[in-house]
């Protein structure tokens, strides 16, 4: 209608095929509308409400649950769709910050999707939109949590299930399991940056590497900031991944132990990072990439307010290197590949400068 707003035909669902595109939809004036509520999801979404009295119309007990912080299906067609699997984890990152659950038959029902292989009908197009809304919720790790209980991440997300139970060093990360760190981490980055789904998902795949380790290595993880960058771009072709997000996944899945050790760095080295960020023609990846790191410095046990002076520190350096401009070494004379060279001598120099200013 012109006044923008939406309206839904009451309508029935009936399961035709596989996937969640395999229905039958019924539209029919017939259609009451407890049958058009039996379609919804979780027994929270259907409530319907009588604009003229006020009163509600709960066939399926939606008060009741939402009172006692319940995500429960409605019924049993919620095997039939797939994407509702990822949408109750997605509730989860929204609602479990409330004290909300997922009832135990919910959850049985999940295990019984992931294990029939019902899941494998997902279109890498649907995961990729659910994941961005759970990562700029306010508890992403339910949705991993969620999704890895009802054996379903190994599915969805393969590359980030295959981080649980993969040892680290307990001396600097008392949860010692890689998988509870990763979800840690995710929650420290919607701390950190309410909503900012582009933040949230490069300190979700930060730390994919740790599972290429060999065991016999553990629970040392070297180069395991290289050998992530690998099922990082798997995951991002998978899942067609926007080329923002991948290419920020990237540099912080490469970059966050230099930046982790930023005071060991020559002032060289750390202009060498910021041009492999690109940091001069995106300069916004800078405060990204801090914010990511410091999520992974502060998402381990007992950390979780513990100061992390590197971001503020990379975001200085780069601003000093910033302020040197081509256009003003140009007007000194300079032409060709002179203003390049002369240019990175220039931000080094500056990077250096700064750095005695704020020793």
């Amino acid at each position: 209608p012109r006044s923008g707003e939406e309206y839904a035909l009451a309508r029935t669902e009936r399961k035709s095929g596989r996937g969640y595109r395999g229905f039958v939809v019924d539209a029919d004036p017939s259609v009451t509308l407890e049958e058009d509520l039996l379609r919804r999801d979780f027994t929270i979404n259907a409530i319907a409400r009588d604009e003229e009295t006020g009163e509600l119309f709960d066939p399926y007990n939606g008060a009741r649950d939402l009172q006692a912080r319940v995500l429960r299906h409605v019924g049993p067609a919620f095997v039939e769709d797939p994407v509702r699997v990822l949408r109750a984890a997605r509730f989860m990152a929204r609602l479990a910050p409330l004290g909300f659950t997922v009832a135990a038959e919910t959850a049985a029902l999940m295990r019984d999707m992931a294990a029939s292989g019902e899941l494998d009908s997902l279109v890498p197009e649907r995961v990729w939109q659910e994941l961005r809304r759970a990562l700029s919720c306010a508890q992403p790790s339910a949705f991993l949590r969620t999704l890895h209980d009802a054996d379903a991440l190994r599915v969805i997300l393969p590359e980030v299930d295959a981080l649980y139970g993969v040892p680290q060093r307990a001396e600097f990360h008392p949860e010692v399991d890689t998988g509870i760190h990763q979800e840690m981490v995710s929650d420290m980055a919607a701390r950190l940056a309410p909503g900012d789904a582009l933040v949230g998902f490069a300190a979700l795949t930060h730390d994919l590497g740790k599972a290429l380790t060999p065991p016999e290595e553990w629970p040392r993880h070297v180069m395991h900031e290289q050998r992530g960058v690998a099922p990082l771009q798997a995951l991002c072709e998978r899942l067609k991944v926007p080329q923002d997000f991948r290419q920020l996944a990237i540099i912080a899945c490469r970059e966050h132990l230099n930046v982790h050790r930023l005071a060991e760095l020559r002032d060289r080295t750390l202009h060498e990072l910021l041009v492999r960020c690109d940091a001069f023609r995106r300069p916004e990846r800078i405060a990204q990439l801090a914010l990511v790191c410091e999520a992974d410095k502060r998402g381990r046990l007992g950390s979780e307010e513990a100061a992390y002076p590197q971001g503020e520190a990379l975001k200085r350096l780069h601003a000093a290197a910033l302020a040197i401009n081509a256009r003003d070494l140009a007007a000194e004379g300079l032409q060709g590949p002179q203003i390049g060279e002369a240019l990175t001598k220039a931000r080094i120099a500056a990077i250096a400068a700064a750095r005695r200013i704020g020793a």
